[in-house]
């Protein structure tokens, strides 16, 4: 077969792609102006990967969902949180069965059923404190900052089981995690020019924190193998499926890779739902008669309550819509990869050859930007998620949880994460922008706004919180 070569794209350069990326401003912005010149398949110098093609075109996206390989170098950020081998890229035979007992977990409504009550009692932790604020001062609150550590309180809340028994400290955890992500993952975003001493300090307590978090998931597998087999919660069954530790040593699961798993759980779920939040209340302040139709939404079906219960999310159509449209525009992951195992044609006529070892590339928010698909693709429309209009788009169209059998396994999980976050939010403030304060996407392992999000939040008259 031909070389990716011949797909059409820019000039290779000597800097592997580098300046091409940062002059326009990260990948994700790079991915929209390739696209946008060169059409729906392009070939660009992506580092780490050498030469990638990337697919913005839903339908020819179906044919590259089979590939169940990533390029390994794109994810060797990940393994300081690994001991058991880097489980973003670990080969099909393994992933495949650790995949079926994840989604069996992450996907299963008595797994979501079971944490909900102290999801809610989280979210509404955060709303009593932003109430209390309001009536303080006027100053605003940063939404990714705070929603983010909130994400990162209920998926340790869910990956580790219950924290009223002493084996884990949550605070600590969260202030762990912090350190980790700050000076592991964050390293890639950060000048080190100057910086060698700080970077030193930096790692060690990065080094301690790994290690508190490691010994503390090694507590909670060794507190679940010690349990009685009806435990705390009444279950008589140790493999049930709603407890993400139990399932995995119910599997067979090795206590290195079930630390692993608990890690990269972690890690997942803190940045993307919280982001995905803090847009979605973004794009709401912007666009007020949106959001008025989500709090009377709100209203009719919550009544005087303040959050809804775990049935009450599939009567929110209107608030899932409106979510939807936000995974669009802002897609809290704007990229995945994968790597060919034999050479692939993409298209009916063939036009598109791609040799064996090439990283394809999905460029997330380019595929939502496509305007084929998408009409008017900037403008926020949340109709856009009727059952009619999703039926009418290529399936692939909307996928801000990746594709394929290596597409996010929590993504079920995340939704109702992030639908109660917004409607324990809505039910209880209205949120207005900053003015003057301008938000702006940048590439940081999800779309982060660079100066975070500020938002003045007021208290909605029949929020029913606790001082409304």
């Amino acid at each position: 077969m031909g070389s990716a070569l011949r797909i059409p794209g820019p000039e290779l350069c000597e800097d592997g792609g580098v300046g091409a990326i940062s002059a326009a401003g990260g990948l994700h912005l790079y991915q929209l102006r390739l696209h946008a010149e060169y059409g729906s398949v392009v070939r660009f110098q992506l580092p780490g990967a050498g030469v990638a093609v990337s697919v913005s075109d839903p339908l020819l996206l179906e044919d590259t969902a089979r590939i169940d390989e990533r390029p390994a170098p794109l994810f060797a950020f990940l393994e300081p949180l690994c001991e058991a081998g880097n489980l973003q890229v670990i080969g099909a035979e393994e992933h495949g069965p650790w995949r079926r007992v994840l989604l069996e977990v992450f996907a299963g409504r008595p797994s979501h059923e079971r944490h909900f009550g102290e999801f809610v009692a989280l979210v509404e932790a955060l709303a009593d404190r932003w109430e209390r604020g309001s009536a303080e001062s006027v100053s605003p609150v940063f939404l990714q900052k705070d929603l983010t550590a909130l994400s990162l309180r209920m998926i340790c809340a869910y990956a580790l089981g219950g924290t009223d028994d002493g084996v884990v400290e949550p605070e600590k955890v969260v202030d762990a995690f912090e350190v980790v992500l700050t000076e592991y993952l964050g390293r890639t975003y950060r000048a080190e020019e100057g910086e060698a001493d700080e970077a030193d300090e930096g790692m060690k307590r990065a080094e301690l924190a790994l290690s508190y978090l490691r010994d503390t998931v090694d507590r909670v597998v060794a507190a679940h193998g010690d349990a009685p087999q009806s435990d705390r919660s009444g279950r008589d069954d140790r493999s049930d499926r709603s407890d993400l530790i139990r399932a995995l040593l119910a599997a067979g699961t090795s206590p290195a890779r079930i630390r692993d798993t608990v890690m990269v759980t972690m890690l997942a779920a803190h940045h993307t739902t919280g982001v995905a939040v803090s847009w979605t209340l973004h794009l709401l302040g912007r666009h007020p008669e949106v959001a008025e139709r989500v709090a009377e939404e709100l209203d009719r079906v919550l009544g005087d309550r303040s959050a809804p219960d775990y049935g009450d999310l599939r009567r929110l159509t209107y608030l899932d819509m409106v979510l939807k449209e936000s995974m669009r525009l802002y897609p809290p992951g704007p990229y995945g990869a994968r790597e060919t195992t034999e050479d692939m044609v993409l298209g009916a006529d063939g036009e598109y050859e791609i040799p064996v070892g090439t990283t394809v590339f999905y460029p997330f928010w380019a595929v939502h930007m496509n305007p084929d698909h998408w009409p008017e693709p900037e403008r926020f429309v949340p109709e856009r998620f009727t059952p009619e209009a999703v039926a009418e788009r290529p399936r692939l169209a909307h996928i801000p949880f990746g594709i394929g059998s290596r597409s996010c396994e929590g993504a079920g999980l995340a939704m109702v994460e992030a639908q109660l976050m917004l409607a324990v939010l809505l039910k209880r403030f209205r949120f207005r922008a900053v003015e003057g304060h301008e938000v702006t996407p940048v590439e940081r392992f999800v779309l982060w706004a660079a100066e975070d999000i500020p938002m003045t939040v007021t208290p909605r008259a029949g929020g029913r919180g606790p001082n409304g």
